[in-house]
């Protein structure tokens, strides 16, 4: 949705990207937010949250060696140490946002799988389930950055909605509710889903699925730019920027050739090479 040409750079070629330190730090927070839930709900307090920052930064940098290209050159350690500090306040910020100790969430982490009727299967990681004991489920996302303004607020709801899409029609259950919590801006966000809502998900995915498979077809995939731009690792291959797409992997036909099945989900489409679902991030 953000660029057609950026998704084939990811999916398709695979292109490798550079670690930065925004996405780490939240994939920090967000360790230490899942674990600090192991504890009895009397002891999950900001300080203990504080404590554990040292041992999930450790526990990452084993599991992805190349983070430690973030901080090269820090002899000082002053920017490593800044940036825990920053995960710091994150996390103690939460504590204003949310209370850990009335909360005792059905599932953190979890990774959900359904396979819609038209064969797409849709997948992601959900950061927090909690089920009150009326039976009503809400969705929780943890988000590092600032809430945004109302007219960008749509891209952050459709992941919560396409999760619930995936929850309904997995366990035929609409969540009752869909919060985003802020931690950089301290902004809780909530948003009520309905029937009538992941249906209307359901089909934009549909018709998105129907744009992949033609442009994974054709090799024709074009670049959308945007202020966003100006973070990606992909400019020099970018004609945007004057660069050069590597060559396409994949085989290609020209659009409009008559073939049968295509946007259609099946053996076919599990080639090398090819995406064969949709991921929540």
């Amino acid at each position: 949705m953000q660029c057609p040409l950026l998704y084939r750079f990811r999916v398709i070629d695979k292109l490798p990207e550079k670690p930065s330190e925004a996405a780490t730090r939240g994939t920090l927070v967000h360790a230490v937010l899942e674990r600090l839930f192991d504890a009895p709900a009397a002891d999950r307090t900001a300080p203990r949250a504080r404590a554990l920052i040292p041992g999930q930064w450790d526990r990452l940098l084993e599991s992805k060696p190349e983070l430690t290209e973030l901080f090269a050159g820090d002899t000082e350690g002053e920017r490593l140490s800044r940036w825990l500090g920053e995960a710091e306040r994150l996390v103690e910020r939460w504590f204003s946002l949310e209370d850990p100790t009335r909360l005792e969430p059905a599932e953190r982490e979890l990774f959900v799988e359904t396979e819609l009727e038209s064969g797409l299967r849709l997948r992601g990681v959900i950061d927090r389930i909690d089920v009150a004991p009326t039976g009503d489920v809400r969705i929780v996302d943890y988000k590092t950055g600032k809430a945004p303004r109302p007219e960008y607020a749509e891209g952050p709801l459709f992941q919560m909605k396409f999760y619930a899409l995936v929850i309904w029609r997995l366990k035929g259950i609409v969540p009752s509710r869909l919060q985003l919590v802020y931690l950089g801006s301290g902004d809780v966000l909530t948003y009520d889903p309905v029937v009538a809502d992941l249906e209307r998900v359901e089909r934009k995915l549909l018709a998105l699925w129907e744009a992949i498979a033609l442009a994974t077809e054709t090799g024709d995939w074009r670049p959308r730019p945007t202020k966003l731009c100006g973070w990606c690792d992909h400019q020099a291959v970018c004609p945007e920027f004057g660069g050069t797409p590597p060559v396409y992997p994949l085989s290609v036909r020209p659009a409009g050739s008559g073939e049968d099945g295509q946007g259609t989900m099946g053996p076919d489409r599990a080639e090398a090479g090819r995406p064969v679902a949709l991921e929540g991030l």
